[in-house]
């Protein structure tokens, strides 16, 4: 009911194009073209959000009360309650962002012969196209790029090759975004399906609950909300990064840098993985030497894979320098970003002489070599040999990312909860875990696309002051909230 009722408030207050058929209805013309009706729709949205957390967190204490008894039978029934609640989502346009029409449209400039690393989705409307058959209508802007997100409209993607070649298999079926986005969605479940897998197993190394571990990953609000009802693309490659470290565990380190290369030409930093696969496939108290060695040959392996892809699928290496069109917002959830933003507004008030953003570019700058100096201290100083080491080790490396990247959203915060699920935390750590993963997803509407929406940022906030007490503050609540934190890890190996 709580997925059915994001899906419902979401055709009301998400972009849609407007050549879109189901505009025609009256009654969601109504609900979007009136004040009061978009307020109804998003407050409905926050509702089924709500629905979401607590069914979620009633699950994961009913899997934790049964921890140690049948682990198939719980298994069975987190996976069931992840394809249940996502299935209303699965016909959903994109909520709470826009990525997904810019998804559709790219995958429609490699079909028609342009490079979405040397254009934008605009240039779909610059007459470009003109020679080629006009199947799609794109002469006229209908449909592919309407609801694309204008800041958006003439920058390359920095998307990896696999991202850009399934955009493109489905646009050569379809030129109607909305399938094209139905299509990504189904990509996104696939990485769903994929931690399916891997989570469990992950969890066994590591002594948690598979079960448990799974419920914390699969059904998440965090994942629902930004993975799912977001389809953005870092499910597809989370996804692929828990099947990396799994593969390459448990079968042989070259195959999982293959995958782990396959993680990275959908978003670059799904290659992190391929750290604590080449840390777990080597000896306990190896020699410096041969850990560089290890590292060397994984490196080689996965960047073969992913520079081969550029070159089978035709699209090329031009996603290496789009890797900088992201950082052309700043965003509140980057550290780097705000405290070098705080700096420059204090310089200015001060009267400082400095060049706009100088502070923010530092402060970046310092971020990006903060996440370098973890990487290559994990890689070279982190246990080997050790399966558990190896999870803490992607985590760590995965965290460092999130927290100095230059630009974070809110589905960033995906790549960490597969390896979190299965660590040994505290009780109070795991607690906050379990109650940011409920916060990241009840404000995943207070997306960027609210920017100016002052109404609706305000009413959002009052119901989310309302609903985020009685999920996570009142007493049954924490009391939840302690059960599932206690029972989470059980020596199962």
């Amino acid at each position: 009911m709580g997925s059915s009722l994001v899906l419902l408030g979401g055709l009301g207050v998400a972009t849609l194009p407007p050549s879109t058929p189901l505009l025609r209805s009256g009654l969601l013309d109504l609900v979007r073209g009136t004040q009061a009706g978009r307020m109804s729709a998003l407050v409905l949205v926050l509702l089924g959000l709500g629905m979401v957390a607590s069914a979620w967190l009633a699950l994961c204490r009913h899997v934790a009360q049964h921890a140690g008894h049948d682990e198939r039978e719980s298994l069975d029934l987190v996976r069931f309650a992840a394809t249940a609640w996502s299935l209303p989502l699965v016909v959903a346009p994109p909520l709470f962002s826009r990525d997904g029409w810019s998804y559709a449209a790219q995958g429609m400039l490699a079909r028609v012969g342009l490079s979405p690393y040397d254009y934008g989705p605009s240039a779909l409307l610059s007459g470009r196209t003109a020679v080629l058959p006009d199947a799609y209508r794109l002469q006229s802007g209908d449909p592919i790029v309407q609801a694309v997100d204008p800041m958006w409209a003439d920058t390359p993607t920095p998307y990896g090759p696999l991202h850009v070649l399934l955009g493109e298999v489905g646009a050569g079926l379809t030129g109607n975004p909305w399938v094209l986005v139905v299509g990504h969605r189904l990509i996104a479940l696939v990485g769903l399906v994929m931690l399916a897998w891997a989570v469990p197993r992950i969890a066994r190394w590591t002594g948690a609950d598979p079960a448990l571990a799974s419920a914390l990953v699969l059904v998440s609000p965090l994942m629902l909300a930004n993975g799912v009802a977001g389809l953005h693309n870092d499910l597809l490659m989370v996804g692929l990064m828990a099947v990396a470290l799994v593969i390459g565990v448990e079968q042989h380190w070259a195959a999982g840098a293959a995958v782990g290369a396959l993680a990275a030409a959908v978003k670059l930093p799904g290659g992190l993985v391929c750290i604590g696969i080449a840390l777990a496939s080597l000896p306990a108290g190896v020699a410096l030497a041969d850990r560089v060695r290890r590292l060397g040959a994984v490196a080689a392996a996965s960047l073969g894979v992913l520079l081969g892809l550029g070159v089978v699928t035709g699209l090329g290496q031009g996603w290496i320098a789009a890797l900088t069109v992201p950082g052309k917002v700043s965003t509140p959830l980057s550290a780097t970003s705000l405290v070098g933003g705080a700096l420059d507004s204090v310089a200015s008030a001060v009267g400082a002489d400095l060049p706009d953003g100088t502070f923010l570019g530092v402060l970046r700058a310092l971020g990006i070599a903060g996440m370098v100096v973890v990487a290559a201290v994990v890689a070279l100083r982190w246990p080997t040999g050790d399966r558990a080491s190896a999870v803490t080790a992607v985590a760590l490396v995965a965290a460092a990312f999130v927290v100095l990247c230059p630009v974070v959203h809110l589905w960033y915060f995906l790549v960490l909860p597969p390896f979190l699920a299965a660590l040994p935390l505290s009780r109070g750590a795991s607690s906050a875990f379990i109650a940011l993963s409920v916060v990241l997803g009840m404000v995943a509407p207070l997306d960027s696309s609210m920017h100016g929406a002052y109404l609706a940022i305000v009413l959002a906030v009052m119901t989310l002051a309302v609903l985020l007490p009685v999920l996570l503050l009142t007493p049954s609540a924490r009391d939840r909230i302690d059960r599932i934190a206690s029972s989470r890890w059980l020596v199962v190996r």
